[in-house]
């Protein structure tokens, strides 16, 4: 299954969980509510992302002098993307983000350890990366994605409040089942993070594939990826859990039942599915 039909696919799965958990507790009102607050956080992040981001990791702008701003315009004239805005973050340990709520307002952002770490053509994989992102607005999908999921967990956070203090929707024998309410109360938001994890599992593998036609070889990037999960073992980078989903490869790595909440794929499948495309 192509990975943008996939994306379509989950999207729809995630919205129609929010759907059925709307109709099941009958609460409309708080339904709305919800998905309310929800797009106000969500996009206010989406709209701000690149200013709080880069902020955040202590980005420092550079200009056409640095060797990753002239990588990065030469991939960027490969794509036919816009020139984004180039960024170093102090940091050793070996990882790269974009953000930007458009291709105009998009920026690439690498760490000093990455540049230290990684050779030119590993550095132009990761890059190409990046501005696949860009090219796939998908800081605009994991905005949608995170708002619907926000809002299945405000639901049921409030269903939860709810049947602590005193009712909560339905009136009718099915909606009062105290089991059934618990369930939904610990399922919903379950389900809601593992659909929008393997949203963001998908989208970057389509990452990936669109780095390899940007960059021209999948070789630059599969070394790259190889050397990073490498050395994030000896240096990790000290990432804000919330903005973790951002970078090239997931600062908190998670093993076992783990992984099935994580936003990135293992890198051994990455890297074979970089090297298939040969």
């Amino acid at each position: 299954m192509g990975n943008t039909v996939k994306t379509v696919l989950l999207l729809g799965l995630l919205s129609g969980l929010l759907l059925a958990l709307g109709e099941w507790l009958g609460g409309s009102g708080g339904l709305v509510f919800a998905f309310v607050i929800a797009v106000a956080m969500n996009f206010g992040s989406y709209w701000f992302s690149d200013r709080i981001v880069l902020r955040m990791y202590r980005a420092e702008p550079v200009g056409p002098e640095h060797p990753l701003h002239r990588i990065t315009a030469r991939l960027a004239q490969s794509a036919s993307l816009p020139m984004p805005k180039v960024y170093v973050i102090p940091d050793d340990s070996p990882n790269a983000f974009a953000t930007g709520r458009n291709p105009r307002h998009a920026a690439v952002a690498a760490t000093t350890g990455l540049l230290r770490f990684l050779d030119e053509p590993e550095i132009e994989g990761v890059i190409a990366h990046e501005l696949a992102h860009v090219k796939h607005r998908d800081i605009l999908i994991s905005s949608i994605a995170a708002t619907v999921a926000a809002t299945i967990m405000m639901v049921a956070r409030m269903a939860q409040f709810a049947a602590i203090f005193g009712g909560f929707g339905r009136d009718d024998e099915e909606g009062s089942n105290p089991l059934a309410l618990l369930a939904t109360i610990i399922v919903a938001p379950l389900a809601a993070m593992l659909i929008q994890a393997a949203i963001s599992r998908s989208r970057e593998f389509a990452a990936d594939r669109g780095a390899v036609a940007i960059a021209g070889n999948p070789y630059g990037l599969a070394g790259a990826l190889k050397k990073i999960d490498a050395a994030q073992q000896r240096i990790p980078l000290d990432a804000n859990p919330a903005t973790a989903h951002m970078f090239i490869m997931m600062p908190l790595s998670g093993r076992g039942i783990l992984s099935l909440f994580s936003t990135h794929p293992p890198t051994e499948q990455r890297i074979r599915a970089l090297l298939g495309t040969v």
